[in-house]
């Protein structure tokens, strides 16, 4: 049977390996730009076009305010990111913020496959943005299984070791007697 020491490692394991991958799936918005002006010229020059024409399509289009909109990506992902250290330091108090992490996660699904017909994204990559979202639940819901054993075996430890309470000598129904 795991300790609670062991629990609570793995919390914050999981909790690390969640945090650090909203920071790099934000990290990775700032040179999109770049990497979208990368595949532009490949498409170009590999014929794309004839092959993928919705691809080609959608990596030629040319959006000014595309860079500030990533900046402002990679930023959100930052900050969602700080939100779980509350739960790393303290899980039990701070179990809702994994819980406001699925409802998150679970939002991404009908965000991508709603909105992302409205701005022709192509729907492999819909279903791209969506795994972000599955796969972001996965350690969320072994952190909150795990917070809640942990909480149990907390209650438990400290109930075995606080000294029990003498019993109450005095007759229940004293005050009747006068």
């Amino acid at each position: 049977m795991p300790t609670e020491a062991y629990i609570l490692r793995s919390i914050r394991l999981w909790l690390a390996i969640f945090i650090v991958g909203l920071i790099l799936s934000g990290v990775t918005a700032f040179p999109l730009q770049h990497e979208l002006a990368l595949l532009d010229y490949l498409s170009n020059h590999l014929n794309l076009t004839q092959h993928l024409p919705a691809l080609a399509a959608w990596i030629n289009a040319r959006y000014p305010f595309l860079a500030y909109g990533t900046d402002w990506l990679a930023f959100g992902h930052i900050v969602i990111a700080t939100a779980f250290v509350l739960p790393w330091r303290d899980p039990t108090r701070y179990e809702g913020i994994i819980t406001w992490g699925l409802v998150a996660c679970a939002g991404v699904l009908p965000l991508a496959f709603i909105a992302g017909p409205l701005r022709d994204i192509p729907i492999y990559w819909r279903i791209i943005d969506s795994s972000f979202g599955v796969v972001g639940c996965l350690p969320l819901l072994l952190v909150r299984r795990r917070i809640r054993q942990y909480a149990f075996m907390t209650k438990m430890s400290q109930n075995l070791s606080s000294p029990p309470t003498p019993p109450n000598r005095k007759h229940p129904y004293k005050h009747w007697r006068k």
